[in-house]
Protein backbone atom coordinates (compact mmCIF):
# COMPACT_ATOMS: atom_id res chain seq x y z
CA UNK A 1 0.00 0.00 0.00
CA UNK A 2 1.45 3.47 -0.72
CA UNK A 3 2.04 6.13 2.10
CA UNK A 4 -1.17 8.29 2.95
CA UNK A 5 -0.94 11.18 4.79
CA UNK A 6 -0.73 11.99 8.45
CA UNK A 7 -4.11 13.92 8.43
CA UNK A 8 -6.31 10.61 7.07
CA UNK A 9 -4.91 8.94 9.82
CA UNK A 10 -5.41 11.15 12.42
CA UNK A 11 -8.73 12.18 11.35
CA UNK A 12 -10.14 8.56 11.14
CA UNK A 13 -8.74 8.19 14.55
CA UNK A 14 -10.57 11.07 15.71
CA UNK A 15 -13.70 10.31 14.20
CA UNK A 16 -13.80 6.75 15.89
CA UNK A 17 -12.27 7.04 19.25
CA UNK A 18 -8.48 5.68 18.79
CA UNK A 19 -5.15 6.85 18.69
CA UNK A 20 -3.09 6.04 16.17
CA UNK A 21 0.62 5.01 17.72
CA UNK A 22 3.73 7.09 16.05
CA UNK A 23 6.75 5.39 16.29
CA UNK A 24 10.39 7.11 15.80
CA UNK A 25 12.56 4.57 14.02
CA UNK A 26 16.59 4.30 14.08
CA UNK A 27 16.96 1.51 11.57
CA UNK A 28 15.76 -1.22 8.84
CA UNK A 29 15.15 -3.28 11.77
CA UNK A 30 12.53 -1.18 13.97
CA UNK A 31 10.93 -0.33 10.73
CA UNK A 32 10.48 -3.89 9.85
CA UNK A 33 9.08 -4.11 13.43
CA UNK A 34 6.60 -1.06 13.62
CA UNK A 35 5.07 -2.44 9.69
CA UNK A 36 4.61 -6.16 10.92
CA UNK A 37 3.12 -5.40 13.92
CA UNK A 38 1.02 -3.00 12.50
CA UNK A 39 0.03 -5.44 9.54
CA UNK A 40 -0.55 -7.92 12.67
CA UNK A 41 -3.11 -6.18 14.52
CA UNK A 42 -4.77 -4.57 11.66
CA UNK A 43 -3.27 -0.68 12.82
CA UNK A 44 -2.84 2.80 11.08
CA UNK A 45 0.09 3.79 12.21
CA UNK A 46 2.55 6.95 11.59
CA UNK A 47 6.80 6.04 10.65
CA UNK A 48 8.75 9.27 12.22
CA UNK A 49 12.25 10.27 12.34
CA UNK A 50 13.11 13.02 14.86
CA UNK A 51 15.80 15.58 13.48
CA UNK A 52 18.28 14.35 15.37
CA UNK A 53 17.88 10.80 13.56
CA UNK A 54 18.38 12.28 10.16
CA UNK A 55 22.01 14.01 10.83
CA UNK A 56 22.62 10.09 11.47
CA UNK A 57 21.30 8.56 8.18
CA UNK A 58 19.54 11.10 5.61
CA UNK A 59 15.65 10.97 4.72
CA UNK A 60 16.34 9.48 1.74
CA UNK A 61 17.60 5.90 3.21
CA UNK A 62 14.29 5.95 5.40
CA UNK A 63 11.86 6.74 2.87
CA UNK A 64 13.64 3.93 1.05
CA UNK A 65 13.31 1.36 3.89
CA UNK A 66 9.34 2.57 4.88
CA UNK A 67 8.96 2.09 1.30
CA UNK A 68 10.40 -0.87 0.66
CA UNK A 69 8.56 -2.76 3.95
CA UNK A 70 5.08 -1.42 2.58
CA UNK A 71 5.20 -3.27 -0.88
CA UNK A 72 3.29 -6.13 0.69
CA UNK A 73 1.64 -4.34 3.40
CA UNK A 74 -2.21 -3.59 3.41
CA UNK A 75 -2.55 -1.19 5.97
CA UNK A 76 -2.48 2.14 5.81
CA UNK A 77 0.86 4.35 6.71
CA UNK A 78 2.49 7.78 7.23
CA UNK A 79 6.21 8.69 7.19
CA UNK A 80 6.38 11.89 9.31
CA UNK A 81 8.78 14.14 10.71
CA UNK A 82 9.40 14.78 13.99
CA UNK A 83 10.55 17.73 16.01
CA UNK A 84 11.79 19.71 12.62
CA UNK A 85 13.55 22.81 13.56
CA UNK A 86 13.41 24.86 10.75
CA UNK A 87 12.25 25.21 7.42
CA UNK A 88 14.73 23.97 5.65
CA UNK A 89 14.50 20.68 6.61
CA UNK A 90 10.82 20.38 6.35
CA UNK A 91 11.63 21.25 2.33
CA UNK A 92 14.02 18.12 3.02
CA UNK A 93 10.98 15.91 4.16
CA UNK A 94 8.96 17.35 1.48
CA UNK A 95 11.61 16.11 -0.95
CA UNK A 96 12.60 12.71 -0.21
CA UNK A 97 8.99 11.85 0.06
CA UNK A 98 7.38 12.20 3.59
CA UNK A 99 3.56 12.77 4.32
CA UNK A 100 3.64 14.60 7.16
CA UNK A 101 6.13 16.86 8.53
CA UNK A 102 6.27 18.48 12.27
CA UNK A 103 7.68 21.93 12.31
CA UNK A 104 8.74 22.62 16.36
CA UNK A 105 8.86 26.05 17.12
CA UNK A 106 7.54 25.72 20.64
CA UNK A 107 10.71 27.38 22.32
CA UNK A 108 9.92 30.56 20.24
CA UNK A 109 7.40 33.19 21.45
CA UNK A 110 3.74 32.79 20.21
CA UNK A 111 3.73 34.82 17.36
CA UNK A 112 7.31 33.59 16.35
CA UNK A 113 5.58 30.18 16.65
CA UNK A 114 3.16 31.30 14.72
CA UNK A 115 5.05 32.69 11.86
CA UNK A 116 7.59 29.88 11.56
CA UNK A 117 4.42 27.16 11.83
CA UNK A 118 2.31 29.43 8.82
CA UNK A 119 5.71 29.42 6.73
CA UNK A 120 5.76 25.35 6.99
CA UNK A 121 2.26 25.01 6.02
CA UNK A 122 1.86 27.40 3.77
CA UNK A 123 4.72 24.78 1.63
CA UNK A 124 2.87 21.89 2.74
CA UNK A 125 -0.91 22.42 2.23
CA UNK A 126 -1.00 22.98 -1.78
CA UNK A 127 0.74 19.54 -2.26
CA UNK A 128 -0.96 17.80 0.19
CA UNK A 129 1.36 16.94 3.20
CA UNK A 130 0.12 17.03 6.56
CA UNK A 131 1.92 19.70 9.50
CA UNK A 132 2.02 19.36 13.22
CA UNK A 133 2.90 22.00 15.51
CA UNK A 134 3.27 22.31 19.20
CA UNK A 135 2.03 24.94 21.30
CA UNK A 136 3.03 24.82 25.12
CA UNK A 137 6.08 23.34 26.61
CA UNK A 138 6.52 19.31 26.40
CA UNK A 139 9.96 19.29 28.07
CA UNK A 140 12.48 16.58 28.64
CA UNK A 141 15.48 16.94 26.73
CA UNK A 142 19.03 18.04 27.60
CA UNK A 143 18.50 21.88 28.48
CA UNK A 144 14.68 21.70 28.18
CA UNK A 145 13.92 24.84 31.12
CA UNK A 146 10.97 23.04 33.34
CA UNK A 147 7.90 25.60 33.15
CA UNK A 148 5.85 23.64 35.39
CA UNK A 149 2.11 24.28 34.70
CA UNK A 150 3.04 27.95 33.35
CA UNK A 151 3.97 25.96 29.92
CA UNK A 152 1.10 24.14 29.76
CA UNK A 153 -0.76 25.31 26.05
CA UNK A 154 -3.69 27.45 26.91
CA UNK A 155 -7.39 26.41 25.25
CA UNK A 156 -7.59 30.10 23.72
CA UNK A 157 -4.06 30.29 22.27
CA UNK A 158 -4.38 26.91 20.88
CA UNK A 159 -7.74 28.11 18.87
CA UNK A 160 -6.21 31.04 17.71
CA UNK A 161 -2.60 29.71 16.94
CA UNK A 162 -4.60 26.92 14.59
CA UNK A 163 -7.30 29.99 12.89
CA UNK A 164 -3.66 31.92 12.28
CA UNK A 165 -1.64 28.84 10.92
CA UNK A 166 -4.15 26.37 9.50
CA UNK A 167 -1.82 23.49 10.94
CA UNK A 168 -3.37 20.23 10.70
CA UNK A 169 -2.58 18.50 14.32
CA UNK A 170 -1.05 20.46 17.29
CA UNK A 171 1.05 18.96 20.13
CA UNK A 172 -0.33 19.85 23.46
CA UNK A 173 1.97 20.32 26.63
CA UNK A 174 -0.52 18.87 29.73
CA UNK A 175 2.31 17.41 31.65
CA UNK A 176 3.96 15.29 29.86
CA UNK A 177 8.19 14.71 28.83
CA UNK A 178 10.33 13.58 26.53
CA UNK A 179 12.36 10.67 27.67
CA UNK A 180 12.61 8.69 30.86
CA UNK A 181 10.30 10.09 33.76
CA UNK A 182 12.00 10.75 36.90
CA UNK A 183 9.02 10.64 39.15
CA UNK A 184 5.24 10.01 38.49
CA UNK A 185 3.82 12.27 35.83
CA UNK A 186 0.98 14.79 36.38
CA UNK A 187 -1.38 14.42 33.83
CA UNK A 188 -3.56 17.63 33.54
CA UNK A 189 -6.91 16.03 31.82
CA UNK A 190 -8.99 18.53 32.58
CA UNK A 191 -7.14 20.90 30.98
CA UNK A 192 -6.74 18.18 27.66
CA UNK A 193 -10.57 17.78 27.91
CA UNK A 194 -11.03 21.71 27.56
CA UNK A 195 -8.87 21.82 24.57
CA UNK A 196 -10.38 18.77 22.54
CA UNK A 197 -13.81 20.86 23.19
CA UNK A 198 -11.79 23.93 22.09
CA UNK A 199 -10.54 23.39 19.19
CA UNK A 200 -11.01 20.99 16.10
CA UNK A 201 -7.98 19.64 15.06
CA UNK A 202 -6.70 16.04 16.12
CA UNK A 203 -4.43 16.65 19.47
CA UNK A 204 -1.15 14.94 19.91
CA UNK A 205 0.54 13.66 22.82
CA UNK A 206 4.28 14.21 23.18
CA UNK A 207 6.71 12.21 25.90
CA UNK A 208 4.13 8.91 26.12
CA UNK A 209 7.18 6.88 26.71
CA UNK A 210 7.22 5.40 30.64
CA UNK A 211 3.43 6.67 31.00
CA UNK A 212 0.81 3.60 32.32
CA UNK A 213 -1.59 2.62 30.47
CA UNK A 214 -4.29 4.06 32.40
CA UNK A 215 -2.60 7.18 31.85
CA UNK A 216 -2.76 7.01 28.08
CA UNK A 217 -6.47 5.39 27.78
CA UNK A 218 -7.34 8.53 29.83
CA UNK A 219 -5.78 11.04 27.44
CA UNK A 220 -7.58 9.16 24.34
CA UNK A 221 -10.43 9.89 26.08
CA UNK A 222 -10.38 13.18 26.71
CA UNK A 223 -9.02 14.33 22.88
CA UNK A 224 -6.02 12.95 21.97
CA UNK A 225 -5.60 11.46 18.74
CA UNK A 226 -1.66 10.43 18.08
CA UNK A 227 0.70 9.09 20.54
CA UNK A 228 4.50 9.26 20.05
CA UNK A 229 6.76 6.63 21.61
CA UNK A 230 10.00 7.15 20.72
CA UNK A 231 12.44 6.45 24.23
CA UNK A 232 10.76 2.91 25.43
CA UNK A 233 10.96 1.56 21.26
CA UNK A 234 15.07 2.71 21.58
CA UNK A 235 15.40 1.11 24.96
CA UNK A 236 13.65 -2.05 24.17
CA UNK A 237 15.98 -2.17 21.04
CA UNK A 238 19.30 -1.79 22.91
CA UNK A 239 18.31 -3.91 25.83
CA UNK A 240 17.38 -6.68 24.03
CA UNK A 241 20.98 -6.26 22.10
CA UNK A 242 22.22 -6.34 25.56
CA UNK A 243 20.45 -9.73 26.53
CA UNK A 244 21.34 -11.13 23.17
CA UNK A 245 24.73 -11.01 23.71
CA UNK A 246 24.56 -11.69 27.91
CA UNK A 247 23.03 -15.27 26.76
CA UNK A 248 24.94 -15.92 23.40
CA UNK A 249 28.67 -15.97 22.65
CA UNK A 250 29.31 -18.52 19.78
CA UNK A 251 28.10 -16.48 17.14
CA UNK A 252 29.48 -13.39 14.04
CA UNK A 253 26.55 -12.65 12.38
CA UNK A 254 25.05 -9.29 13.42
CA UNK A 255 21.50 -10.34 11.86
CA UNK A 256 21.33 -12.49 15.11
CA UNK A 257 21.13 -10.14 17.87
CA UNK A 258 19.68 -7.54 15.54
CA UNK A 259 16.73 -10.63 14.35
CA UNK A 260 16.24 -10.79 18.36
CA UNK A 261 15.66 -7.04 18.93
CA UNK A 262 13.49 -6.56 16.07
CA UNK A 263 11.31 -8.93 17.51
CA UNK A 264 10.92 -7.44 20.96
CA UNK A 265 10.23 -4.11 19.27
CA UNK A 266 7.57 -5.53 17.74
CA UNK A 267 6.22 -7.00 20.70
CA UNK A 268 6.62 -3.36 22.26
CA UNK A 269 4.76 -1.70 19.60
CA UNK A 270 1.68 -4.26 19.31
CA UNK A 271 1.14 -3.61 22.70
CA UNK A 272 1.20 -0.24 22.30
CA UNK A 273 -1.51 -0.35 19.46
CA UNK A 274 -3.47 -2.38 21.53
CA UNK A 275 -3.57 -0.23 24.40
CA UNK A 276 -4.15 2.83 22.04
CA UNK A 277 -6.94 1.02 20.12
CA UNK A 278 -5.96 1.38 16.71
CA UNK A 279 -6.35 -2.26 16.63
CA UNK A 280 -8.63 -3.61 14.09
CA UNK A 281 -9.07 -0.49 12.57
CA UNK A 282 -7.12 -0.43 9.26
CA UNK A 283 -9.62 -2.62 7.90
CA UNK A 284 -12.53 0.30 8.33
CA UNK A 285 -10.10 2.77 6.82
CA UNK A 286 -11.38 4.21 3.32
Amino acid sequence: MALVTGNEILQHAKQNGYAVCAFNVENMEMVQAVVEAAEETDSPVIIQTSANTVKYANMDYYYAMVEAALKHAKVPVALHLDHGDSTELALQAIRAGYTSVMIDASKLSFEENIKQTKAVVDLCQPIGVSTEAELGNVGGKPGDEDFGASGYTKPLEAKEFIERTCVSSLAVAIGTAHGVYKGEPNLDLTLLDELSKTVDVPLVLHGASGLSENDVKQCIENGISKINYATELRIMFTESVKEYFDTETSFVDPKKFMAYARTKVKELAKEKMYTCGSNGKASTFH
